[in-house]
């Protein structure tokens, strides 16, 4: 009986051990998306690199080690977080582009109609991302992602006029302020990983404005110790795949940036992004308070998402003006 039991504990560790290191393999980062990835086209068509990035971008997520973990019901992704944080944070800027692609970028004005295939696959891209019977949150990803190559397909054709990617400014616009939006929540979020207190700016101070119910001039912010990590992942994955679609913007918008002289602002951006992906040395996100002893992860994350968007407000004003 003895020897049953040394036979039974033996065989439990060595599958939490592969467990360990299958669910180490699995949470390697991609990487992010290189210029000649966007640009790997004889033709030079307007709006090829950010479709493109759109595809890659979501691809990516779908074929890494592991492919979607999201919604694995299995271990040992079933015990895993941080790549799934990550490979939600990506999704849904994926979400953002794939919205404004099929409301701004591919349409002329208000009144024209939306393209069919981005239409398709915005909703696609839309399922929830812990699906995992049916539909399954692969299938519909993957099913996006052939609408989007459909679509890309058409828009290079010169033959056909129907899909079209309009590189204008008040365009790029539209999607900036999304942007900027997910970024300063990211900031927010990332901030509260050290408790402070924050007074009510619901109303920015006008006094007309009204608001459904009342609250407290000053609370208590605070992200709870088990979500810490996940709250990093997620902006870590969300500006990995906002540097993939800059990186695209940078492309196809080049002529209006030139003309806007917002060249460098969308560098800045670049490179504020690029530092978010910097490797994490350690094996734990650490929460140090303050200017504590123990490294804050989440607050230094924070400082490049607040430049990042910082630069994105300073791009939006330059592209606003004649």
């Amino acid at each position: 009986m003895q020897i049953t039991w040394k036979k039974v504990t033996g065989v439990a560790l060595f599958v939490v051990l592969v467990g360990y290191v299958v669910s180490v393999w699995w949470s390697i980062e991609p990487d992010t998306l290189t210029p000649q990835e966007l640009t790997a086209t004889e033709k030079n068509v307007v709006g090829y690199a950010t479709t493109t990035s759109l595809i890659l971008t979501v691809e990516t997520l779908l074929d890494k080690q592991g492919g979607w973990l999201s919604n694995d019901v299995t271990p040992p992704s079933i015990f895993m977080d941080n790549m799934p944080a990550f490979e939600y944070g990506a999704l849904e800027q994926a979400r953002d582009l794939a919205l404004i692609m099929r409301k701004e970028f591919s349409r002329s004005q208000s009144q024209s109609t939306a393209d069919k295939d981005l239409s398709e696959a915005q909703a696609k891209l839309n399922i929830d991302h812990t699906s995992w019977l049916v539909p399954s949150a692969e299938s519909e990803y993957r099913d996006g992602v052939k609408l989007l190559k459909l679509y890309r397909a058409r828009m290079m054709d010169p033959n056909n006029q129907d899909a079209q990617f309009y590189a204008r400014a008040d365009n790029l616009n539209e999607w900036l302020k999304e942007v900027q939006k997910r970024l300063g929540s990211m900031s927010q979020r990332l901030s509260a990983s050290v408790g402070q207190e924050r007074l009510n700016t619901d109303l920015a101070g006008d006094n007309a404005a009204r608001q459904s119910t009342p609250n407290l001039a000053s609370h208590q912010v605070k992200t709870s110790w088990w979500k810490i990590d996940d709250v990093f992942y997620e902006s870590r994955g969300a500006s990995w795949a906002l540097l993939n679609f800059m990186r695209a913007v940078e492309v196809d918008f080049a002529d209006v940036l030139k003309k806007k002289n917002a060249e460098v602002s969308l560098r800045q951006i670049i490179r504020e992004l690029e530092a978010t992906q910097q490797t994490v040395w350690s094996p734990v996100v650490l929460n140090g308070s303050g200017f504590g002893l123990v490294a804050n992860h989440s607050l230094v994350m924070a400082n490049y998402v607040s430049r990042a968007n910082a630069a994105v407000i300073d791009l939006t004003n330059l592209l606003s003006q004649g």
